[in-house]
């Protein structure tokens, strides 16, 4: 057990060190002096099934500020409830509704959506917003002056995680938690590899040369996790940019309940890692930092206990300072589990061949 014990302290100790360093250093989004926009903007939103997001979402993006010149493009994607109809009763002035294309061979349904979105679009800004993002009035002014202030090419404007079940505030805080402890992100940004580069497509910025220089979602058209691989690509064809907090002018509740959540899990966690052996290699990584000081602990080891704090930190100096978060943090071996389990069954269906997402199997 002391070898494990020594092993254990040694990666928490780097993962402490990153969370420290990035508490500090990574990049945040804010509302505050937002100035006007001259450049062309399209905000662009895949739609399938989204019926209680659809009035609540374009009347709040109809109020963005500090945009000269902007349209939305929303795009139901053969919804089987009254998506389209909402969508048709809220067009007008800068709001466009297109119907999606039969999902050709080769392509998943969002990514092909996104494509779809991408090639309808004017602006010299590209925003792919998912529909269960609120954004500030000022947000999209915002990333993209932040994105002009800091020469990036792309953004990913990481918003508020919304979690209000006890399994979503177990789950959720370890998206973020995963690429906070693992990489130095302002360095990784100057200095960026695409093996490095880290991204969520919630609330996604991008340029429009840039874009379309790396051939779009049309380069990551059979990709699950479509917003990781989009960023790897742009990386690759010369773009900068990189994640960054958003908290501060969006936020995002990705899913109502138990069921959901498993299966949103389940369709992408395998695509996280090379192959099985990344998986397992993942696994025993998550079991050896945030399990096992835990039960050393129990057994009675004094430094178990210290280990499990120090993990537990990690979770408690997040940039966003969520509050879902910190009340749950001391549950992290609990979480862990839970992740493990969703890592497991996400390869089981895939060797299967059951993953399906909103009626579609992938």
């Amino acid at each position: 057990m002391t070898f494990l014990l020594d092993v254990s302290a040694f990666l928490i100790a780097i993962m402490l060190l990153l969370a420290v360093f990035n508490f500090f250093t990574l990049r945040v989004v804010s509302s505050k002096n937002s100035a006007s926009i001259d450049q062309s903007v399209s905000i662009l939103i895949p739609m399938r099934n989204e019926a209680e997001n659809v009035i609540e979402l374009i009347t709040l993006l109809k109020e963005q500020a500090n945009l000269s010149n902007f349209e939305i493009i929303a795009l139901d994607d053969s919804s089987g409830d009254n998506t389209k109809e909402l969508l048709l009763g809220l067009s007008q002035d800068n709001l466009k509704v297109i119907a999606g294309r039969e999902l050709e061979e080769g392509w998943l349904g969002k990514n092909y959506a996104c494509y779809q979105l991408a090639a309808a679009a004017t602006g010299d800004y590209l925003v792919f917003l998912d529909a269960d993002v609120r954004l500030d009035p000022r947000a999209v002014a915002s990333t993209i002056e932040s994105m002009r202030a800091w020469n990036w090419d792309f953004i990913s404007a990481y918003p508020r995680q919304i979690a209000l079940t006890f399994l979503e505030r177990l789950t959720q805080p370890l998206l973020q938690w995963s690429w906070f402890t693992t990489l130095p992100l302002r360095i990784t940004q100057k200095w960026p590899r695409p093996s490095t580069v880290v991204a969520n497509g919630q609330f996604m910025v991008i340029k429009r040369k840039a874009y379309f220089d790396c051939d779009g979602h049309r380069g990551v058209k059979a990709e699950v996790l479509d917003d990781l691989f989009l960023a790897r690509n742009l990386v690759r064809a010369g773009a900068k940019g990189g994640v960054a907090d958003g908290s501060r002018v969006s936020y995002c509740r990705m899913y109502s309940s138990a069921s959901q959540l498993i299966a949103g899990y389940a369709k992408s966690q395998w695509s996280a890692f090379v192959n099985p052996l990344g998986a397992l290699i993942a696994i025993a990584l998550l079991t050896l930092t945030s399990i096992f000081p835990f039960i050393a602990g129990l057994a009675g080891e004094l430094s178990g206990w210290y280990l499990y704090f120090a993990i537990v930190m990690t979770r408690s100096i997040k940039r966003d300072k969520d509050k879902n978060d910190s009340s749950t943090s001391l549950l992290h071996p609990l979480s862990a589990l839970i992740w493990i389990y969703l890592i497991s069954i996400s390869w089981i269906k895939k060797y299967r061949g059951e993953l399906s997402w909103r009626g579609r199997k992938l």
